[in-house]
């Protein structure tokens, strides 16, 4: 398999388990506790946006399109 994709498959792997994880809100919801969760996951998946974007450029374009199309 592609390092490049073997790598991405791995960061994709570890946002979907650190979303599987989320706290859920019940009666002891702990604020300081989804907050930590929430930082992880917003970094992981910053990552793996950087990293699609470095590595594979034509997808980025398709992408922009889609998001763009959904705020019109």
């Amino acid at each position: 398999m592609d390092k490049k994709i073997k790598q991405f498959a791995d960061m994709m792997r570890q946002l979907v388990s650190d979303v599987q994880g989320a706290p859920y809100p019940g009666e002891e919801f702990e604020v300081d506790l989804y907050k930590i969760w929430y930082e992880h996951v917003q970094r992981n998946a910053q990552n793996c946006f950087e990293f699609l974007d470095e590595n594979f450029p034509t997808e980025q374009a398709e992408f922009e399109k889609s998001i763009n199309k959904m705020f019109k």
